[in-house]
């Protein structure tokens, strides 16, 4: 195993509080990490931190980039701290709603005050600062290319780059030139919002560190089609002529379900495997600066995944390809050495898949809100965890313990609370966090809205809906000592 038994808590970076309408690298950090200190808690884990767009509803596992930062993130007090931003710049404040984001009204009050700071950075900047900003662009080797992509998508008026014209959308370097000298001031800015965000990501960073608190970032297999990661490098994915998707990735139909149509291009396996997995070494390199340990989303599509013809909306027209398995993570091993990563193998039991995480170490997740509580060794049921896996109460997918708790049979509550020994009036959130805190799992998490025994109104993301997720934050004075206190006791009772 590549850990310590030790706890966590899921919590997204937008969730925290912050006067500025959605969390950030601020002080609502800082007192998170603290908190988590307080609680003896090891783990805070995240979704992806990179741009969001509204047409993608904002959500993190569709940005436009595997590699940058979510510009939203950034902490204006920080920047006014550096002198790039006054006082009087972030006046007035609008009334923001502190228990949810309103992505529009962010973006409207943000956006133009990073813009006013990158202006009066590129006009005043010192010497010290420029020469920081230099060596992340040389540090950074992706950052010519996303930045680019960025301004490019901004001027014109298609819906992605695969309707861009074909110069541009094919990488025509007269074309690019072009790009880069129409659109210059547009990539400075760019470049210097992904030097901003890195610096204050880092320096929150250090904070975490100092509390003892790891941070666990998350790793979508797929990325976007209308990505720069798409777009710079279409050897990687399987593209046709016109450097669009040939194949897309999805998931065949099962009993009771039409199978899904997810739309993400699928890699070139065997092109990447020729390259040495350059493409997915550096994007591994780029999350361990930034995080500790990696949850990999869909860790199955490692072992085999289903490709649907581009051009066909059934996803029973798709058919299962070997993934790279133990050849890439012996890669990875090779160049980054013993990588802390959790695998996503929710839904399935392959084998393959199994034998690939043994051999590596990589944990397993289990849910509990998967389980049957009247079937006797249900494997979701925390007192059959193994230690070979992560034990969650809810995930940043589920409903939250305490509405997924109502919503169950009145047979299945019975058989919780028998297996679990429910103690007379103690709310259930605390007896499912006792039951995964005290099983054999080498990690156990939780999420800030079952430590408040939050109902289904706070869910983070309901898979297959469009509207209302990703928006739930936590208020400022919700996480208290109490809290704290009660979940030092539950790591010095199991996992300390």
């Amino acid at each position: 195993m590549r850990f310590d038994r030790s706890g966590g808590v899921f919590c997204h970076v937008t969730s925290l509080p912050s006067e500025h309408g959605i969390g950030d690298l601020g002080g609502g950090a800082e007192d998170f990490c603290s908190f988590l200190g307080d609680a003896g808690v090891g783990h805070w884990q995240i979704c992806p931190i990179g741009p969001t767009l509204a047409s993608a509803g904002e959500s993190p596992y569709q940005s436009p980039s595997a590699f940058a930062g979510n510009p939203l993130l950034i902490d204006l007090d920080g920047l006014a701290e550096d002198s790039w931003l006054g006082e009087d710049d972030l006046e007035p404040i609008p009334d923001f709603p502190d228990d949810r984001v309103d992505y529009g009204a962010v973006r409207e009050y943000k956006l133009p005050l990073l813009r006013t700071a990158f202006e009066r950075f590129d006009a005043d900047g010192s010497a010290e600062a420029t020469t920081d900003l230099n060596a992340f662009r040389d540090r950074e080797p992706w950052l010519a290319d996303y930045a680019l992509f960025r301004a490019i998508s901004d001027a014109r008026t298609e819906g992605a780059w695969t309707e861009w014209p074909q110069p541009l959308r094919t990488r025509d370097s007269e074309a690019l030139s072009d790009a880069r000298e129409r659109h210059a001031e547009e990539i400075r800015f760019r470049e210097f919002v992904q030097w901003t965000f890195d610096r204050q990501w880092r320096e929150l960073r250090d904070v975490a560190a100092a509390e003892g608190v790891s941070i666990v970032g998350d790793v979508p297999i797929y990325v976007a089609l209308d990505s720069a990661d798409v777009w710079a490098n279409p050897e990687v994915f399987r593209l046709d002529e016109r450097n669009r998707p040939s194949a897309v990735a999805g998931v065949p139909p099962n009993a009771g379900d039409d199978g899904q149509r997810w739309g993400n291009p699928v890699y070139d396996w065997e092109r990447l495997a020729d390259r040495d997995y350059d493409w997915w070494i550096a994007r591994f390199r780029r999350l361990f600066d930034l995080a500790d340990v990696a949850r990999l989303d869909h860790f199955l599509g490692f072992v085999r995944y289903w490709a649907i013809p581009a051009d066909a909306d059934d996803p029973a027209a798709g058919e299962w390809h070997e993934g790279p398995g133990r050849d890439l993570f012996e890669t990875v091993e090779r160049e980054l050495g013993n990588a802390p990563f959790i695998a996503e193998d929710l839904g399935f039991e392959d084998p393959a898949m199994e034998e690939l995480m043994s051999e590596f170490g990589f944990p397993g997740m289990r849910v509990p809100q998967y389980a049957n509580w009247c079937a006797e060794g249900d494997r979701y049921q925390p007192m059959h965890y193994p230690e070979g896996a992560v034990g969650y109460t809810s995930t940043h997918d589920t409903d939250t313990w305490v509405g997924y708790f109502e919503d169950l049979p009145e047979r299945q509550r019975d058989c919780f609370r028998y297996n679990v020994g429910a103690e007379g009036d103690r709310p259930v959130e605390w007896e499912i966090l006792d039951e995964v805190w005290s099983s054999e799992a080498v990690l156990a998490m939780t999420t800030v809205q079952d430590l408040l025994g939050l109902g289904s109104e706070s869910r983070f993301n309901e898979p297959g809906t469009v509207d209302g997720n990703w928006d739930w934050r936590v208020t400022e004075d919700a996480l208290d000592d109490e809290i704290a206190d009660r979940l030092w006791e539950f790591g010095g009772r199991h996992v300390r």
